[in-house]
């Protein structure tokens, strides 16, 4: 498996909403696919990371991420609009904003337009 992989919360229609999007959207070679699906310990993910946040795994270049800097590296794997867009989520002042952003649509994201209360993030102490 030495595609770029790109793990998202499958039972979150938000989430699913926004993969689709970037499926339609975002030209990329990584495959795009629901953490349930995944093969976690191939790509080294645990089921509680991919429950906190979205993940970017690459073998090829040894590359892991979470949260916007998955989504910056989506977004680099694409073509030149979208890498542009990557590279600028990746700048250090808008990664500081993107992280605490990216934090409160997590939380929040059974409020947003296809979310539903499957959406909402268990407590960190939950077991997943």
């Amino acid at each position: 498996m030495d595609q770029p992989t790109f793990v998202y919360d499958g039972d979150c229609a938000f989430c699913t909403s926004s993969a689709e999007f970037a499926k339609r959207w975002v030209p990329t070679p990584a495959r795009i696919v629901p953490w349930q699906f995944a093969e976690l310990d191939a790509l080294g993910l645990t089921a509680e990371q991919c429950a906190e946040a979205v993940q970017w795994v690459d073998p090829a270049t040894r590359v892991t991420a979470a949260g916007p800097d998955a989504i910056a590296e989506l977004l680099r794997s694409s073509r030149p609009w979208w890498q542009v867009a990557g590279a600028v989520l990746r700048v250090p002042p808008v990664r500081a904003l993107a992280w605490p952003a990216y934090r409160w649509v997590a939380r929040n994201r059974h409020r947003m337009p296809g979310g539903t209360a499957a959406c909402a993030v268990p407590p960190r102490d939950a077991q997943v």
